[in-house]
């Protein structure tokens, strides 16, 4: 490394001797963490305890995992698990606030905080939280996680799944919503219990907008359509329907 420049030699070196110090402890932590082999069993058993619908691959309306990636996970078809850029902005702000406390969650990582995890991704568990995204990832595909994702996410003040809160906050299937609706669905996880449109149907309009906007700017809708999908009631009137299933 003589031919670089003094400050990129100690760089490289500094590199190198974190490399040195890290890779024992990635190891043990590959090798002591679950396999993810029961992934999907997990997976089934949250649904059952929350008495969701499962969904399949199949059922995950396009417009709906859209606006969920545009918001959440914009390199979500592109990584293994975690994304490397929203990692170390999240390291970044760690390493300043003296603290394990900054997002930069995949939904890889998300779907593991919910079921292995008991929904906790902090501190210690942040670090488990990368290791099994990454296990995860080499299980299952981008469909599959994405349907597993949708069904035993929060969407409200002790509610589950995206199914459910279709029914209650539209009266409607969740093959039958609008962009808007589907916008709402993909704003509300991010704090279910602020954005609960039954709670805070306000706060749950602003969310709704901010989610749109980014749909525009990924150009997954057009602004006319968005302007639209604003205009749109946040829940649906009346009450929810006998018919209505979770």
């Amino acid at each position: 490394m003589s031919w670089l420049p003094v400050p990129a030699q100690r760089l490289a070196l500094t590199l190198i001797a974190i490399m040195a110090l890290t890779t024992p402890s990635a190891i043990t932590l590959w090798v002591s963490t679950p396999t993810a082999d029961d992934i999907q069993q997990r997976v089934l058993d949250t649904t059952k305890t929350h008495r969701v619908v499962l969904l399949n691959e199949d059922e995950v309306p396009l417009l709906l995992g859209q606006a969920v990636v545009a918001t959440e996970d914009e390199r979500f078809y592109a990584h293994h698990g975690i994304d490397t850029i929203g990692l170390g902005r999240a390291f970044l702000y760690d390493v300043t606030h003296y603290c394990l406390c900054q997002g930069g969650s995949t939904i890889t990582e998300q779907l593991v905080k919910d079921v292995y995890l008991n929904g906790s991704n902090e501190g210690y568990n942040k670090i488990v939280d990368v290791v099994m995204a990454l296990k995860v990832e080499r299980v299952i595909g981008k469909k599959r996680i994405m349907a597993d994702y949708l069904s035993v996410i929060t969407t409200g003040l002790n509610r589950y799944g995206v199914s459910g809160a279709a029914c209650v906050y539209f009266h409607q299937s969740l093959g039958n919503l609008t962009i808007g609706q589907y916008a709402l669905l993909a704003g509300v996880t991010q704090a279910p219990s602020l954005y609960d449109p039954t709670v805070n149907p306000d706060l749950a309009a602003l969310r709704r907008s901010g989610v749109l906007a980014v749909m525009v700017s990924d150009k997954f809708i057009t602004r006319d359509q968005a302007a639209s999908a604003n205009a749109e009631p946040v829940v649906a009137p009346g009450p929810t329907p006998a018919t209505c299933t979770s």
